[in-house]
């Protein structure tokens, strides 16, 4: 390990704060949480008493320090929201498992801590700075321009394997052998795994797509939407994550699909695909075999990854179900083992993590953090509107939610940039909820006169 990891880490709250005090808060916000992730180490540093000292915990200690220091009058703006409930629910729930399984107020509060950390507080940045349509527009394009930073970083590993994190920092932040794909490299810059580098970058892709045919965003810098577009894109298929690139033809096709139709059908499919997975396969009443077909017209090793993927869920959703109401909590006591105390199981999803440790109370908290914000924002502007300048902002965080929670059904790449998304489109609809004046303009087609 590089000196350099330490020093990032340990000096990036120092940076938060100069942000602060030489840009306008918000985007010291954006740059805190982008930068952060984007380029600081994998790496964790235990804190007695505290959560793991990560790159997402020290940019929520800077920013919230930031905020006390530098924009203090913004704290008097927040008002709760029972649309903030699933976010309590979350964080509480560690305490009541920990308690149920024996575990100790002690091991429960840890936990809160580090929920808080990692999911609480970018929520709440997120309804404190981009909960109106000016700070959404900030935030969706600073996700583009996340995308288009890391477009060098990822074709430099597409054509020399994943180096960087290894150069820079001492150590390759994952296994090295899951970098091959498809005859060639997997980036993983300075992200947990490939996988979390393509969802990114579909998530980008999908942002730069909707502002620039909305209209939002022409030019960055003076360089054309229709030269910088296509150029993530491209990269975005070069980072050879499947799953990801179905998510983003997924995602354009339903954005595309609301304008044409004007019909709200097809985002709501898309809210409600992972509700109906969870539901059937955490019951058992669905085998997801022909999930499995489907990736053999991919390729017979992606069949075979989904295959191993389902047949642990199968174990683990078993063993989840003896506990379901708040599950079995921490220390692997949501996994499965032999007889001779093997661990055999492997866990993928982020639902059937929660679902084993937290039950379907933590459960119904996680997904209804990610999904209730988009449904409301499909309920508050009509479809009629997500393709005009003043909602696309919206379209793309609700989106960008609804495709994370796909993701999560088979990955547990947590970003915490997708709770800014979640936190901002809270702030909207309270925002629109109090003072309905932000009505966008919707031009019908007019009926023919023939």
């Amino acid at each position: 390990m590089s000196i350099f990891v330490p020093v990032a880490l340990f000096s990036w709250p120092l940076v938060v704060l100069v942000l602060f005090s030489t840009v306008p808060a918000r985007r010291a916000v954006i740059t805190a949480f982008l930068f952060a992730w984007l380029f600081l180490p994998v790496a964790a540093y235990e804190v007695p008493g505290l959560p793991d000292y990560t790159k997402t915990s020290a940019t929520s200690y800077a920013v919230v320090l930031g905020v006390l220091l530098f924009d203090s009058a913004r704290l008097t703006r927040f008002r709760p929201s029972w649309i903030d409930l699933p976010l309590v629910i979350w964080c509480v729930t560690p305490l009541v498992t920990s308690v149920l399984n024996g575990l100790g107020a002690y091991d429960g509060m840890s936990s809160v801590a580090s929920e808080i950390v990692a999911w609480g507080i970018p929520w709440f940045i997120g309804r404190l700075y981009f909960g109106d349509p000016d700070g959404l527009r900030e935030l969706a394009i600073g996700v583009f321009i996340g995308g288009l930073i890391y477009v060098p970083l990822c074709l430099y590993e597409i054509r020399m394997s994943p180096q960087l994190h290894d150069m820079i920092y001492g150590y390759h932040q994952h296994s090295f052998g899951q970098t091959k794909r498809f005859g060639g490299w997997r980036p993983v810059v300075f992200m947990q795994h490939g996988l979390a580098v393509g969802f990114w970058m579909t998530s980008a892709s999908l942002a730069g797509v909707w502002l620039w045919r909305s209209g939002v965003l022409r030019h960055v810098r003076g360089v054309s939407m229709s030269a910088l577009v296509p150029a993530l894109l491209v990269t975005t298929v070069l980072c050879k994550s499947a799953g990801s690139l179905i998510l983003l033809a997924v995602g354009a096709f339903i954005l595309f699909a609301t304008r044409w139709t004007r019909s709200p059908v097809w985002m709501m499919l898309l809210i409600a695909a992972p509700i109906a997975y969870m539901g059937l396969r955490a019951t058992g009443d669905w085998s997801g075999r022909p999930l499995i077909a489907f990736a053999e017209m991919i390729s017979d090793e992606r069949a075979g990854s989904l295959q191993v993927r389902l047949d642990n869920e199968d174990l683990l959703a078993e063993k989840a179900r003896e506990r379901p109401a708040f599950g079995w909590g921490g220390w692997g006591r949501n996994r499965v083992y032999d007889d001779r105390g093997r661990d055999m199981t492997i866990t993928d999803g982020l639902w059937i993590i929660t679902f084993g440790q937290r039950g379907l109370v933590g459960l119904a908290a996680l997904y209804g953090m990610l999904l209730i914000p988009a449904g409301l924002a499909l309920r508050q502007w009509p479809a009629a509107a997500w393709s005009s300048p003043e909602v696309a902002p919206i379209a793309i965080a609700a989106a960008l939610l609804a495709l994370f929670a796909c993701d999560s059904l088979f990955n547990a790449m947590v970003n915490p940039v997708y709770m800014l998304c979640a936190g901002s489109l809270v702030g909207m609809v309270q925002s629109w909820e109090k003072d309905r004046s932000f009505r966008p303009r919707v031009e019908y087609p007019r009926p023919s006169t023939a």
